[in-house]
């Protein structure tokens, strides 16, 4: 787990890999570009943002690239990407954002999760073109209970079923990987497959396999060469296993479905998942704004696009300031590395009694001596899209101004998890 000096060291190493320019230029085009805004305020550097997806679409190798909305949560960037030659399809993370965008004009969207959304499902149901645009995940047979007893009308739903991605060694006893879908084996994902098909009103359309424990972990871990070596052969053993497993099951689903699409991965994981025959697909989201976990993989470099610019609004004493609010931890296991960092000016860290503050949030660093009241400090998020929780839009950046401005799920009034 990353230590306050570590991820401080980490986001100097960031701020020299990863921008176009230099780390001060970057951070006096942010300044000037949002001068007229008070803050906190988040923005979108479209040069860099652009520039990811570029990367991601040419790591695709000419596979499609599905996003992953849940890493965006911004419609307007949503519909850039997809404008984007090499994107095709957003995969959501709840029934609601699902019809939702479906209702903006989304098209080929995959619900990449399973929901208990009744009323939801009660409006799938009944809207023939509703149920056309969004695909749902399943992987037991009580979720076709849930959707029955919610139906209202007479629509097919399109399934996609998931495939359990993770590693078991030790005969079972050991698992690396998320605990997600209970179909493992081949044939037990085949049987469930030919359950789905005999229901009315449901047909097996895809399949999903998300290998997190490559696709999620960096195997690069700064300032630990042995765990790093252990990461990578640990993933290399996982993807074999994986590969075949995954060819398996859509051999054996295919005798029972026509499937339109077989798709796996993530951002981190790109190369090694189109690699594979079997998959016709990746996902991909979090490489557009490139949070500050994505920053060690061996595999390939982005530029970090989304930021959060706090105010300096106190100098405590020699060495320090205090930024307005800036706790904004991440999801997942809790820890230094789901707290943002302090990007630019570089040389800012956390006071390890406080951390990221809900109101105020003391850094502490020689660069603080330079900082006067009303400059801003720019973070970047631990993960992706979860940053557009905390702000109702976000300010895009072309060079040195703010070309618009655009709303958030949330701007937008909508607050799906």
């Amino acid at each position: 787990m990353a230590t306050p000096e570590l991820a401080a060291r980490t986001a100097r190493t960031a701020a020299s890999a990863f921008t176009g320019a230099s780390p001060s230029a970057d951070r006096a085009r942010y300044d000037r570009a949002t001068a007229g805004l008070d803050g906190p305020v988040a923005v979108v550097d479209l040069e860099a943002f652009d520039a990811n997806a570029a990367d991601l679409v040419r790591r695709a190798g000419g596979k499609p690239v599905r996003v992953a909305s849940k890493s965006v949560r911004c419609r307007a960037l949503l519909e850039r990407v997809l404008a984007t030659d090499g994107f095709a399809g957003v995969m959501s993370f709840t029934l609601a954002e699902s019809l939702w965008l479906a209702r903006q004009g989304f098209t080929d969207i995959l619900l990449a999760y399973p929901s208990a959304d009744r009323a939801g499902f009660a409006e799938l149901t009944a809207d023939p073109a509703l149920a056309g645009a969004v695909t749902v995940l399943l992987d037991d047979p009580a979720q076709l209970d849930l959707i029955d007893r919610a139906r209202t009308g007479t629509a097919e739903i399109r399934v996609c079923l998931e495939l359990d991605t993770a590693l078991r060694l030790f005969g079972g006893r050991v698992r690396v990987g998320a605990r997600r879908s209970p179909l493992h084996a081949p044939e037990d994902l085949g049987a469930f497959a030919e359950l789905v098909q005999r229901r009315p009103g449901f047909r097996v359309v895809g399949l999903m396999a998300y290998e997190g424990h490559i696709a999620g972990v960096g195997d690069i871990v700064p300032g630990r060469p042995v765990r790093s070596r252990m990461i990578r052969l640990m993933q290399a053993r996982a993807r074999a296993e994986l590969a075949e497993r995954r060819a398996a099951a859509v051999r054996r689903l295919r005798r029972v479905a026509d499937l339109e699409f077989v798709n796996g991965g993530g951002t981190g994981s790109v190369e090694s998942t189109v690699a594979e025959r079997a998959v016709t697909e990746v996902a991909a989201g979090s490489g557009l704004y490139l949070p500050q976990l994505f920053d060690h993989y061996r595999s390939f470099r982005g530029r970090p696009a989304a930021l959060f610019g706090q105010p300096v609004v106190r100098r405590p004493g020699l060495g320090v300031v205090t930024v307005l609010g800036g706790g904004y931890p991440a999801s997942g296991a809790a820890g230094p590395d789901r707290s943002p960092v302090p990007y630019l000016p570089q040389g800012l860290r956390y006071d390890p009694m406080e951390g990221a503050g809900e109101v105020q949030t003391p850094l502490l660093g020689a660069a603080a001596d330079d900082l006067l009241i009303g400059d801003r400090v720019w973070f970047r998020h631990a993960k992706a899209g979860e940053l557009c929780e905390r702000f109702p839009e976000l300010h895009l950046i072309e060079g040195d101004r703010v070309v618009r401005s655009v709303p958030t799920y949330r701007g937008e009034g909508q607050t799906f998890l």
